[in-house]
């Protein structure tokens, strides 16, 4: 009866190993999609902070041949950082538009 129960034990204590196993695989799929997505996000910013910077070079009658790529990095993360800032205040007046709360904005 014990050896029974030893084995019934041990093939329950497999089975848990084998669930958690399946459920840290799956966690981190998610994991890794919710990187792949978050990457394409902050290419697609990348992209429209490049497009932002040419039309303001273009403004002032200069190209990216005109500057240093430090320069040009810093330009870059300023037009990002108002494509981000931008996207925020967005989502924020739709998020209260939703809520029926168009008072606030």
């Amino acid at each position: 009866m014990s050896s029974k129960m030893s084995k019934l034990k041990e093939k329950s204590a497999d089975m848990l190993n084998l669930t958690k196993e399946q459920f840290n695989k799956g966690f981190s799929l998610a994991k890794i999609k919710s990187q792949s997505v978050k990457d394409k996000i902050n290419l697609k910013i990348r992209e429209k902070a490049i497009l932002a910077t040419k039309a303001r070079l273009a403004e002032n009658h200069k190209t990216f041949e005109d500057f240093s790529d430090e320069e040009l990095d810093i330009i870059i993360a300023d037009e990002e950082r108002k494509i981000i800032d931008d996207l925020k205040t967005k989502s924020l007046i739709a998020a209260l538009a939703i809520l029926g709360l168009d008072f606030l904005i």
